[in-house]
């Protein structure tokens, strides 16, 4: 069973190394490693090119935001699984054999949603990411905890739906699984820890920097779950979203905080 994992990478030479390591030396599985770079002007590239020889497929083209990159990168595997990581992420030893694994054990398994670590600029453990279930209403009233680097799918799921949303630009991730949801692919949890999550400043999540354009995205993604807007009791139908999250989900919990 074959693994591609495709990266995009933009102007994170500080960490890309890291990130490519952390697929290069995945053993005990077959692997093919995808690198999308649109233009990198900080370095990225040439460390890319360092690892050319390790790495099956570079894309050095312009594309139109991180989705469609990631749409040129898959639009070329040739993999059973798919799997995506960030230039500033780095997947976990082991991590790959260990969801084929699973794969293998499971023929009806089509999405594995794992665990990992917020880690910060010098690899240094936050705290740990569980993720919860994914249903449609959870996720469009704010209560689905969604782990991007630890989620691995098969390929049918991806073509099935036509991939990444490239007009998305802040969510991409969220809107690939649940359009999969949308078309009947669920989502296992695996309590296995899969990969990190870099926060630092200059990260989308943490600079905050495309908020406005991220709640127009998820409006839009509440009516695509929901089939219709929100209303005026939308704030209150989160809170109670999120209390059943914890109340029927012992598990998420029971992990959260003992693990």
């Amino acid at each position: 069973m074959k693994v591609s994992v495709v990266t995009i990478s933009y102007n994170q030479a500080e960490y890309i190394e890291r990130a490519l390591r952390s697929v290069i030396e995945q053993e005990g599985i077959d692997l093919e490693y995808i690198v999308v770079d649109p233009g990198s002007c900080d370095g990225s590239r040439d460390i890319i090119l360092q690892y050319s020889c390790m790495i099956d497929r570079i894309i050095l083209e312009k594309d139109n935001g991180a989705a469609d990159g990631l749409n040129k990168g898959f639009a070329v595997a040739t993999g059973d699984i798919f799997a995506f990581i960030n230039s500033d992420d780095e997947l976990l030893p082991g991590a790959l054999a260990k969801v084929v694994l699973e794969f293998e054990r499971d023929k009806n398994l089509n999405i594995i949603s794992g665990c990992g670590y917020f880690i910060d600029e010098s690899d240094k453990s936050l705290r740990r990411i569980i993720p919860s279930e994914f249903t449609p209403w959870l996720y469009a009233h704010g209560a689905v905890t969604l782990f991007q680097q630890g989620t691995f799918f098969r390929r049918e799921c991806f073509t099935h739906i036509g991939g990444f949303n490239p007009e998305n630009r802040t969510c991409w991730d969220g809107e690939l699984f649940l359009d999969m949801v949308l078309a009947g692919f669920k989502p296992k949890i695996i309590y296995e820890d899969y990969a990190n999550f870099r926060m630092h400043g200059s990260s989308i999540t943490v600079s905050g920097r495309l908020e406005k354009s991220y709640k127009a995205d998820m409006s839009r993604l509440f009516e695509k779950a929901m089939g219709r807007k929100t209303d005026r009791y939308y704030i209150f139908t989160c809170y109670i979203a999120r209390l059943l999250k914890l109340a029927f989900q012992p598990s998420y919990l029971w992990n959260s905080i003992f693990r």
